[in-house]
């Protein structure tokens, strides 16, 4: 018929169907085997070579210090009044008052009480003079409210 002309062996480029060609797929089996036999020489060996430092570290016998934070209340009534401590406070003694507690060290805690009908103004006005005094805790107290039944 034809000469030469085998339609199996052609020269077209397609190599899936040849025995002698490279092997595309990698056998995994042996790489998980010579990790796993590394993994267990690691593990045998490692507490072996474990270096450690000796130390001798002095011993003491204090006790922890029960620090509580020193707490300042400021209470605002309904009508504008201010107190420090439940004590009354006057305007022009807050500004005074909040930067000697700031220079206190640790600085106290600032625990506001406002009256629930103070104006939001006072209550402002407290809070940037706390601010400008360099006070950071400031804490708003309020009650919880009532459960109904």
């Amino acid at each position: 018929m034809s000469m030469g002309s085998n339609s199996l062996h052609s020269d077209s480029g397609d190599y899936g169907d040849h025995d002698d060609g490279l092997m595309v797929e990698i056998n995994m089996t042996p790489l998980v085997d010579v990790m796993l036999v590394l993994l267990v020489i690691f593990l045998v060996t490692l507490p072996v070579i474990q270096h450690a430092v000796k130390l001798d570290l002095p011993q003491s016998s204090s006790q922890p210090l029960d620090h509580k934070p020193v707490h300042v209340q400021i209470g605002i009534a309904a009508d504008g009044a201010l107190t420090w401590d439940e004590k009354p406070l006057t305007n022009e003694e807050l500004a005074p008052r909040l930067a000697a507690a700031a220079s206190q060290t640790p600085q106290p805690e600032l625990q506001l009480y406002a009256d629930r009908h103070v104006m939001y103004e006072k209550v402002a006005d407290v809070m940037s003079a706390a601010q400008a005094a360099g006070l950071a805790k400031l804490d708003f107290v309020t009650t919880p409210a009532a459960k109904k039944p």
